[in-house]
């Protein structure tokens, strides 16, 4: 029986799986990694860490083309050069732009996590779609959840914070990003961040890493944080229980 579970990646018996489902790992295809070096760089980086499992979240906006099937391709070639831990899937930090809305609505698995229904969703900084209530409850009807990234980080939402309550009322997730809870993002997205926990609103943590310089793909800084803050439970389904639910489509515990 264990060498049955064992087969599957995203399953973690009766020890810590952390898991990042937002990180800019793959190199070459966007303000990420400019290097496989890096790329495999910042998975050994992630590992020593503590994450036993990163998605690879390439953007999807007017400045990079996102191609699922070449992206699949280029995250089997960073698995040949890792090896097996992290272990990686394949999302996409998917701009609410119309066009990616329109598409998204007509083949929403073409952009979710791995073979999930669960789509990571980034807000532009100058501007909310005035049909976003209306493309998440259509969304939620298809089966898919949104994850809203990063609003603590977005000027907008900062402005606006009841309107991530409500979207989540609608059936959103909301991820934060580690380093806005270390003040990495500025004492604004910070103060949003610690708002959000305080409401209960924050679903999962990700590092959201880009380099092995800035933008790092870490998680047990702000975990350390956190578990202060908040306690070790609550901490653990941050980056344990529910972005392990996410990754294996299974239903995470603040649903």
């Amino acid at each position: 029986m264990q060498e049955y579970f064992e087969s599957f990646p995203w399953i973690c018996l009766n020890r810590e799986c952390v898991v990042d489902i937002h990180c800019h790992i793959l190199p070459e295809v966007d303000d990420g990694p400019k290097s496989w070096e890096t790329a495999e760089q910042m998975c050994r980086m992630a590992a020593e860490d503590g994450t036993e499992h990163i998605v690879a979240t390439p953007h999807c906006n007017d400045n990079y083309f996102y191609d699922r099937k070449y992206l699949s391709d280029l995250l089997d070639r960073l698995r040949e050069r890792v090896g097996d831990t992290p272990k990686l899937s394949l999302g996409c930090d998917f701009h609410l732009s119309f066009e990616n809305m329109r598409s998204a609505l007509e083949t929403p698995q073409q952009y979710c996590i791995a073979e999930s229904r669960y789509l990571l969703i980034e807000f532009s900084n100058f501007g909310i779609p005035q049909q976003i209530d209306d493309w998440m409850t259509q969304m939620c009807e298809r089966g898919i959840v949104p994850i809203i990234t990063h609003p603590e980080r977005n000027p907008l939402l900062q402005q606006d914070t009841q309107r991530i309550i409500e979207w989540i009322g609608l059936g959103c997730a909301v991820q934060v990003t580690a380093s806005a809870i270390l003040g990495g993002w500025g004492v604004k997205a910070q103060q949003t961040a610690q708002w959000l926990f305080k409401k209960k609103a924050v679903h999962v943590l990700a590092s959201d890493g880009h380099d092995t310089i800035r933008r790092l793909p870490l998680l047990s800084p702000a975990r350390k944080v956190l578990t202060k803050e908040l306690g070790e439970e609550t901490t653990k389904a941050l980056v344990e229980r529910n972005p392990r639910a996410i990754i294996s489509n299974g239903q995470p515990p603040w649903l």
